[in-house]
């Protein structure tokens, strides 16, 4: 029989961890038009705000790993789906993930939910397993053990816009028409598009509550990697890859490889890497007897590569690998006392008349970054997006989710939009290495605003200059608290460059906006 609900007649309630992911940021609006009831757990459920969906569901405030906010957040739930994984997130991951499923288990047992739904790797038997493969299972272990009915989908490689897996295989193919590469390219893979795998997500829900058990899930097609990558030649019209498998890349010279040539940084790349090691073919398929195949049947791996593509370029991309904050980056607010670190604040603080209307303004600074760059000295914010990567942070590759329009928490190359203001404020937060906590602060003001934000010792235009009316401003702020020593001398080191760097984004914004505003 079904899953009981406490009342047949209203609709079932979902919770959903990990929305600010890949596949939960996705899993959302599938819920919600299925007929659930949503209710989404974040840390900061402020970082949701602009998603489509965020007026539709219930935002609650909820820490995974504290078991009473999440006994709270889970209670009247009938299907709690676990879509959390510490991918990257240090030495310790392993530890982290048997934590918070423990965690999740007995909360989700507490609160009398109906089911838990998890998405796992799929991975083989009777083989030493990577680490980050034998995590995953045993999550899933832990959380058929919770004693609540639970639905383990074991995945291989998911592919669409926007996934780790999908970039990998993207930026490798187009970059490289001729590749050294790990004997990891010869072994066979079952990808799955991601609609294949939201579709079991959602039909998981409804699972007789005598089933808790695994189910493997793939497409129709199985291949090796080498293979997918020429697929995926083929299908975005390059010519065909010579690929070359040599014996001495292992799982860390690989995932260096990786995190060099495509967005994604080497601390994800690398359990994902190691994951390929192994051979991850479906080993069974009932999952079809409880949520069976669609008409059409199950996405293929050309099909599923057409569609990501056309959604990159047409800028539907909804959600990306990097939505999920990078393992490692800075993510407090940025205060609103300066004098909040016990030391030095620094602010680099300037103001540009621009003769443009404030909409069009607006307009330059949202698409600012991505394939548009940054309006300054480009060769500077390539080589600082190199030495971010060789240190081991995202660098400039990660991009935009949307090449025109931008919303809270989405990545920036190596910021991370902290707040947006439309018309008027746009606020950064950077997550590269540096030996501190940094934003920067794009703003356009009005006359009347740039009168009252004055300051002595702040550059821009006269008293004189802003009187007149109707005068728009491009004001920009570069904020920096710096950690001990090595954040002094990093803010001092790199100063020198702020007239190039952000002086020239002053005046090319500026410029830019002009161009607009006259050929409007």
């Amino acid at each position: 029989m079904p899953t009981e609900t406490a009342d047949p007649t209203t609709p079932p309630v979902a919770a959903v961890t990990g929305v600010t992911g890949y596949v939960g940021g996705r899993l959302v609006p599938e819920l919600l038009g299925a007929g659930f009831r949503v209710r989404a757990l974040a840390r900061d459920p402020a970082r949701l705000a602009g998603r489509e969906w965020a007026d539709d569901v219930e935002l609650v405030r909820c820490d995974v790993g504290e078991l009473d906010d999440l006994r709270a957040a889970l209670d009247g739930v009938d299907v709690a789906y676990y879509l959390v994984h510490s991918l990257g997130t240090g030495r310790d991951f392993e530890a982290r993930d048997r934590h918070l499923a423990l965690t999740f288990g007995r909360a989700a047992r507490e609160a009398g939910v109906g089911r838990i739904v998890y998405l796992g790797g799929l991975a083989p038997a009777g083989v030493e397993l990577s680490r980050h493969l034998a995590s995953r299972r045993e999550v899933g272990e832990i959380l058929l053990a919770s004693g609540v009915p639970v639905t383990v989908l074991q995945a291989a490689v998911i592919l669409g816009s926007g996934s780790a897996s999908f970039e990998m295989v993207r930026y490798l193919t187009e970059r490289l028409p001729v590749m050294t590469t790990p004997r990891w390219v010869s072994n066979r893979i079952q990808p799955i598009a991601v609609r294949d795998v939201l579709r079991y997500l959602v039909g998981s829900a409804t699972m007789p509550s005598d089933v808790s058990r695994t189910f493997d899930v793939g497409g129709p097609d199985v291949l090796t990697y080498g293979e997918l990558m020429q697929t995926y030649a083929r299908v975005a019209g390059l010519p065909r890859r010579l690929i070359v498998p040599v014996p001495v890349l292992t799982p860390r010279l690989s995932s260096l490889w990786v995190g060099l040539v495509t967005p994604v940084p080497a601390g994800i790349a690398k359990p994902l890497v190691e994951s390929l090691e192994h051979e991850t073919v479906c080993r069974e398929h009932d999952v079809r007897t409880l949520v069976p195949d669609p008409p059409e049947g199950l996405v293929g791996v050309e099909r599923a590569i057409e569609l990501a593509l056309q959604r990159v370029h047409d800028g539907e991309v909804t959600t990306r690998w990097s939505s999920a904050a990078l393992p490692g980056a800075p993510s407090d607010p940025l205060p609103t006392d300066p004098d909040w670190s016990g030391g030095s604040f620094y602010v680099d603080q300037r103001r540009t008349v621009v003769d443009a209307p404030a909409d069009v303004l607006w307009g330059v600074i949202e698409e600012i970054g991505g394939h548009r760059g940054w309006y300054s000295w480009s060769l500077a914010w390539r080589v600082r997006g190199l030495m971010d990567r060789l240190a081991g942070g995202p660098g400039l590759r990660r991009g935009r989710r949307d090449e025109r329009h931008l919303r809270v928490d989405d990545v920036l190359d190596f910021w991370r939009v902290e707040a947006i203001e439309p018309g008027r404020r746009l606020l950064l937060r950077a997550e590269m290495r540096v030996p501190g906590l940094a934003w920067l602060e794009l703003r356009v003001d009005t006359a009347a605003e740039e009168l009252a934000a004055r300051t002595p010792d702040a550059p821009g235009p006269g008293p004189e200059a802003a009187a007149g009316p109707g005068r728009t401003y491009f004001a920009q702020r570069a904020l920096f608290s710096p950690h001990g020593l090595a954040g002094q001398l990093y803010w001092w080191s790199v100063k020198p460059f702020h007239g190039a760097v952000f002086g020239g984004m002053q005046r090319n914004v500026a410029a830019e906006a002009a161009r607009r505003a006259a050929r409007r």
